[in-house]
């Protein structure tokens, strides 16, 4: 009997001293990554914050102009990726640097030195078949990057 009571005191209990509702709001970015996960008055913070990391478009234009001095073939690569640029790329890129996708560190990384010759040739014939990510460090902190895939 004291057990019958007691249950349905504690149940009692949790659903009238423990009914408190709050509402989680969600905010997503452009790409449909969750960027934010909470309350109300910090979802607006959120949205905020995004609009203040947004792309413009002239760093749009910038970026395919950088793209537009860059060669690399071949894409797909099997056994030596070539990766030369234009003098005016030259002047913007601190180091280059090739990692696999699913992985954290870099299989290749070259500082833009000028005995290089505004090219970079790198050994992928060892490297597994897979995307790799191509990254130019530019002088000014940018990171720009492209996927490369290894037959």
């Amino acid at each position: 009997m004291k057990a019958k009571i007691l249950s349905t005191l504690s149940m009692i209990l949790g659903v009238f001293g423990f009914s408190q509702t709050t509402e989680i709001y969600f905010k997503y970015d452009e790409a449909g990554n969750q960027r934010y996960r909470g309350t109300n008055i910090n979802a607006r913070q959120a949205t905020q914050e995004l609009a203040k990391t947004s792309i413009t478009p002239k760093q749009v234009d910038e970026v395919k102009k950088f793209w537009e001095g860059i060669k690399v073939y071949p894409v797909p690569v099997k056994d030596i990726l070539t990766i030369e640029w234009t003098d005016e790329n030259n002047e913007l890129i601190d180091n280059v640097s090739l990692y696999e996708h699913n992985r954290v560190h870099f299989v290749f990384q070259q500082k833009n030195l000028p005995n290089i010759n505004k090219q970079v040739q790198i050994n992928m014939g060892s490297m597994y078949m897979g995307v790799y990510i191509l990254s130019f460090q530019l002088k000014d902190g940018r990171v720009i990057s492209r996927n490369i895939t290894k037959e």
